[in-house]
């Protein structure tokens, strides 16, 4: 008989908490109906246990630092019920039709099993969390800071070599450090995203030359997963780095410590800051308001970039079946606002990491003047392992690269939107937002403290990110896209007005209150 404490893929499925990382797809991902990556149908079944996940009390949301210690289990934060306010696919395979399972993709070293699961999942309730994982793999670090945890240093600028800023989104660093890691002999490949071909516009890739670390740069606001190389590397043996969000970076922290040939081959993590994780749909929308048809969308570029415009003006870039290009700057789209939250990943509102905690270096961008606005790109970065500090540092006394050091203060400016977002945001969001599995996180649940309007802005986001899936699944269904981008304008026109005090009605509304938002 299962414990009671068994927690399965369909568990974080049913609750909006899967953000389809591929780390449990002991037979495959596929698409969901509005264009997210989750656990395929023949993964949910390997996994699934008789009866329902019993309810446990009390109930618990927060989990302080050092509260619990490494290896200690507590009891899963279950409520009754399904998932209230997030998505819940019926299951994953309907929808989009294009399943990828593939042949069985060992989960392990038991080949996936529920046990496993909960303590690998990123958003299980029982995993370690960014904290913990932080202190086992940095225990000698020389700083700590509770936004951007443990670090040797930070860095703002980019990289001078050619071509790596040339060709990246932001100042290069991302490409840079994969790239030396591998001319330096430290690692035999680099899992990155790239642009593909066929269902997915992106997919994760081990390179292993130079030449191919660049087919990676720029920035992929795309579903993706990691289960194809997570098998790769099972069963080719060398040495690995793998760059990520943060949620996929603490997913394979969590299985480093499970499978001891993923501990030993997965040598170096790379982060990358997140805002939040798009849907597929996206693209469905850049289509529909460029004009053209999505089947002929054959590449899109989120971020085209142009030296001589500021780096914070993107600019959506479609290439057609046909040759041609459409593109639109993303201030003039429906849905451009990214704090708006259009698409949103579910399990994104249950995320309190914005800087990959647990990578060994992270990287994101200089969202503050000057920087902001020079259009070659500029990156901050956040360095934890002592051997890619040194590396740094030998390159920036050679010439290699140009960065100065900042203060945490500093690096966390350049993301202060997110972090309103994963911590006051997420402190309110978890005293109201209902699901079946409650994660339990670092931020405390609060519901007072909050002003009014920044409460309305997150139940805004929120049910923007809820409903914009929907009605861009409803356009597509009966082919009929104003559906979509008219509500899409309509929301966008309500959440500037209380974000912002734009428009008729975001006068308005600073009048009834008579302060700032």
């Amino acid at each position: 008989m299962r414990s009671p404490d068994t927690l399965t893929p369909s568990d974080i499925v049913a609750s909006g908490l899967c953000i389809g990382c591929g780390g449990c797809a002991a037979k495959g991902m596929a698409w969901d109906r509005y264009g997210q990556r989750k656990p395929s149908k023949a993964t949910l079944d390997h996994y699934r246990h008789a009866g329902p996940v019993p309810a446990s009390s009390p109930r618990q949301t927060h989990q302080p630092e050092n509260a619990r210690q490494p290896g200690c289990r507590d009891k899963l934060g279950v409520t009754k019920g399904s998932s209230g306010s997030q998505t819940t696919p019926k299951f994953p395979d309907e929808g989009r039709g294009s399943v990828s399972t593939g042949p069985m993709l060992n989960a392990g070293p038991r080949g996936g099993t529920s046990e496993t699961f909960a303590t690998t999942c990123p958003f299980s309730p029982t995993a370690r969390n960014e904290d913990q994982l932080a202190a086992t793999r940095f225990p000698a670090a020389r700083h700590h800071d509770p936004r951007l945890g443990r670090y040797e240093a930070n860095y703002v600028g980019h990289a001078h070599q050619p071509p790596f800023r040339e060709r990246g989104s932001s100042g290069g660093m991302v490409s840079w450090v994969a790239a030396d890691l591998l001319a330096s002999g430290r690692i035999d490949g680099v899992a990155h995203v790239i642009p593909s071909t066929g269902d997915r516009l992106f997919h994760y890739r081990i390179s292993r030359t130079p030449d191919q670390i660049l087919e990676g740069a720029r920035s992929r606001y795309y579903p993706v997963d990691l289960a194809e190389v997570l098998h790769e590397i099972r069963t080719t043996p060398g040495r690995y780095a793998i760059v990520g969000i943060p949620c996929f970076i603490k997913a394979v922290s969590l299985l480093r410590e499970q499978d001891p040939v993923l501990n030993e081959r997965i040598t170096h993590l790379l982060g990358l800051f997140c805002g939040h994780m798009k849907s597929a749909q996206f693209v469905d929308s850049f289509a529909w308001q460029l004009g053209v048809d999505r089947n002929e969308v054959r590449a899109v570029e989120y971020r085209r970039k142009d030296p001589d415009r500021p780096a914070n003006w993107y600019t959506a870039h479609l290439d057609l079946n046909d040759g041609t290009a459409r593109w639109q700057d993303w201030f003039h789209l429906a849905d451009g606002d990214w704090g708006a939250g259009f698409f949103q990943n579910s399990a994104c509102d249950a995320c309190d990491d914005v800087v990959a905690e647990c990578a060994d270096v992270s990287f994101g961008d200089a969202w503050v003047e000057p920087y902001s606005s020079d259009g070659r790109g500029t990156n901050v970065v956040i360095v934890r392992s002592p051997e890619i500090a040194a590396r740094i540092a030998t390159a920036i006394e050679d010439g290699q690269l140009d960065l100065k050091g900042v203060d945490a203060d500093f690096i966390a400016n350049t993301q202060a939107a997110g972090f309103r977002q994963r911590r006051d945001g997420l402190a309110y969001r978890l005293t109201w937002q209902k699901r079946r599995i409650t994660p339990i996180k670092r931020v405390a649940p609060r519901a007072d403290g909050h002003p009014s309007r920044r409460r309305a802005i997150y139940r805004t986001r929120a049910a923007i990110a809820r409903w914009s899936h929907r009605m861009a699944w409803a356009a597509n269904r009966l082919n009929w896209p104003p559906l979509y981008t008219r509500w899409a304008r309509a929301s966008l026109y309500i959440y500037q007005a209380l974000a912002y005090k734009r428009g008729r009605l975001g006068r308005w509304l600073a009048k009834l209150d008579g302060v700032e938002g």
